[in-house]
């Protein structure tokens, strides 16, 4: 959904559920039944490509399962449950401390690389 440019401008935007979190809950809703990306677009009023996007990144994260056009929630529903967990925890402390500042965070981080890195780029 569009947002004006006043309330873009002035970070007054809206704080409804992410693209992700709609796909998740809509799947988990609707567990008995798969469906195409663009019903999932349709169903939730968003755009197919990031719908897309967030499906892929949900299978991913083992969140959702993939058989040819079809869609479905994980059938290890443990996992959404821990996901849905965390999330909130993570929302709840953002809340009441702001967050993490990424500024502050990459000053003190510890340098880390990635085990894709190879010895000699190091």
């Amino acid at each position: 959904m569009p947002v004006s440019i006043d309330d873009f401008e002035s970070g007054e935007l809206p704080d409804g559920p992410s693209v992700p979190e709609q796909v998740v809950t809509y799947l988990y809703t609707h567990q008995s039944q798969a469906f195409t990306r663009s019903e999932i677009a349709a169903a939730l009023d968003e755009n197919p490509n990031t719908v897309g996007t967030a499906l892929s990144r949900l299978k991913e994260r083992g969140l959702v399962r993939h058989k040819g056009e079809y869609w479905a929630i994980t059938d290890e529903l443990e996992r959404v449950a821990d996901a849905y967990d965390l999330h909130t925890i993570t929302r709840r402390l953002d809340a009441e401390d702001g967050g993490i500042d990424p500024d502050e965070w990459d000053a003190v981080a510890p340098d880390q690389t990635h085990s894709s890195e190879s010895e000699a780029d190091r």
